[in-house]
């Protein structure tokens, strides 16, 4: 690691007096584990002054500004004129989304008539431990390209609100995604790349990018951290004393820097108690001196650095399950960690990976009795997890074309009733008698069907109930976007056990046209644990 004399002299003197902290206690965004990797100055230009004779004057100010001679000494009206702001120099509003308006089903427009501080507040304050309908109908929302809401700032204010709620999710890849879409030419922007590459191991990359970005000034604890990164351990170093001396690097950023320049000179210390609001930066970095920290207790994102190779089988499991339940990762990917390798354990999520692979081989074997054995074990495993829905959309393809035993009709209807091949479960007479009023529900008309159990009389009268006007009207002048964010909060109102709010919710998704959200929405609340 660290050599020579003069980088040690440097790290020795790293223990100057501290002048200045930083306020670790300040909100740095909606996301509030973001790293401190850049400096945001404020810049203010205004336009140079002139004096009588045309030429520029430093000295001048606005008040002693001398008109031209021929400029009009009234005005005309005293109507105030219509009048749009943005900031100079801005980047001008534009589409930034990944799936597109054919994809999405929803319009270019959706966000146009709204108020961009509104937008951010909803969208941001959509909970993430939801309802798997209600988790893919606000991913989609972020994800969609769209034209922006007018944004008086210029500095896409809602774009990072809807990259925030991608990183809330812990969904890296679509947030990377939205974010080199958009480019990092930001400060803003930037300190989301930086720290996503972080999480994902692809740290390196992000401090070329650091480097070669002259608008981008780093902090000093990242431009450390990027020097070390590269191998110029002396100018790291010499960085980290700076810094210290200057107050610009805190006391436990800069031990924890020291250690990372040279973990060998602290072998025989104790190890550092971790802050208590953890970064991405300070994550890596623990890691780097031998000090992993769990990401039990840290947002979603953090889960996605478990999932490097670097990490064992069962930390990977862990992670992959807390970012499925989230909706942050794919069906593909679940799967392909629990079928790796063969469980060599017993309990937990060896218990899930074993009940993954008897399923797949079921169906290899085409043994209807295998089958419904592997069926029912995988309902009974997964169901309380929170990862039903993603394994059953996996293996949905392959369910509904199976030959299963009668036994197992029950759980085959309701794993499917989980996936987009809802209605075609629903029309098989055999799986549809195992459960009449869900096979209503998911053929759009429970309103003659017997409701048995405590969930489905709601779910009966939302689909006869009436929408919210308000909502309605909403969608209808430009504002459909805030308007289905608005019903989402309602519907979670009623899984809090608002049960008018719930029915309401349920008819309002009907009517602006979100049929299929609405049944998956009322399905999964029937039949997942509430």
């Amino acid at each position: 690691m660290l050599k020579g004399a003069a980088v040690l002299a440097a790290l020795v003197a790293s223990a100057a007096p501290l002048w200045a902290q930083s306020d670790d206690s300040a909100p740095l965004s909606a996301i509030d584990w973001l790293s401190e990797t850049v400096e945001q100055p404020e810049t203010i230009a205004s336009a140079p002054l002139t004096t009588e004779t045309g030429t520029q004057d430093t000295r001048a100010t606005r008040g002693t500004r001398v008109p031209p001679t021929d400029e009009q000494p009234v005005a005309n009206s005293a109507t105030t004129p219509a009048v749009t702001v943005q900031t100079l120099g801005g980047p001008a509003p534009r589409m930034v989304g990944l799936i597109p308006p054919q994809t999405s089903g929803l319009s270019a427009d959706i966000w146009t008539g709204s108020d961009v501080d509104t937008l951010s507040a909803l969208l941001m304050a959509e909970q993430v431990d939801t309802l798997p309908a209600l988790q893919d109908m606000v991913m989609t929302l972020a994800m969609a390209q769209a034209n922006p809401p007018f944004d008086t700032t210029g500095g896409g204010q809602f774009l990072l609100a809807r990259i925030d709620k991608l990183l809330d999710f812990g969904a890296l890849e679509p947030a990377l995604a939205m974010l080199e879409t958009a480019g990092q030419d930001d400060a803003d922007l930037f300190r989301r790349w930086f720290d996503v590459a972080l999480l994902t191991g692809t740290e390196d990359r992000a401090c070329r990018a650091l480097h070669d970005a002259p608008d981008i000034a780093p902090t000093p604890a990242a431009r450390v951290f990027c020097l070390a990164r590269s191998g110029d351990w002396s100018a790291a170093a010499l960085t980290l004393n700076t810094g210290r001396a200057l107050g610009d690097i805190d006391d436990s950023t800069g031990d924890l820097l020291a250690r990372f320049l040279d973990p060998e000179l602290f072998e025989d210390e104790p190890n550092l108690t971790p802050p208590a609001r953890m970064t991405p930066l300070t994550f890596r970095m623990f890691e780097a001196i031998g000090d992993p920290q769990s990401t039990q207790g840290l947002p979603r994102a953090f889960s996605q650095a478990d999932l490097r190779a670097n990490i064992g089988w069962k930390g990977q499991l862990e992670a992959a399950e807390r970012l499925a339940r989230s909706g942050a990762i794919s069906e593909n990917q679940l799967i392909g960690l629990y079928s790796a390798r063969v469980p060599a354990a017993s309990g937990g999520v060896w218990e899930r990976a074993k009940a993954v692979i008897a399923l797949d081989a079921a169906l290899t074997s085409q043994d209807p009795n295998d089958i419904a054995d592997a069926l029912n074990t995988l309902w009974e495993e997964a169901r309380d997890i929170g990862v039903a829905v993603p394994l059953a959309q996996y293996f949905a393809p392959r369910l509904i074309e199976a030959n299963v035993a009668p036994r197992a009709y029950n759980t085959l209807f309701t794993l499917l009733l989980l996936t987009d091949q809802y209605e075609t479960a629903a029309l098989n007479p055999d799986l549809a008698a195992t459960n009449p009023f869900l096979a209503a529900v998911a053929t759009g008309d429970p309103s003659d069907a017997l409701a048995i159990r405590p969930t489905y009389p709601v779910i009966r009268e939302a689909f006869g109930a009436t929408a919210d006007p308000s909502l309605v009207d909403m969608s209808q002048n430009g504002q459909t976007g805030e308007a289905i964010l608005r019903v989402v909060a309602t519907i979670q109102q009623g899984l809090d056990g608002d049960r008018l709010a719930l029915r309401e919710g349920i008819a309002t998704l009907r009517a602006l046209g979100l049929e299929d959200i609405a049944r998956r929405t009322a399905l999964q609340y029937a039949i997942l644990p509430s």
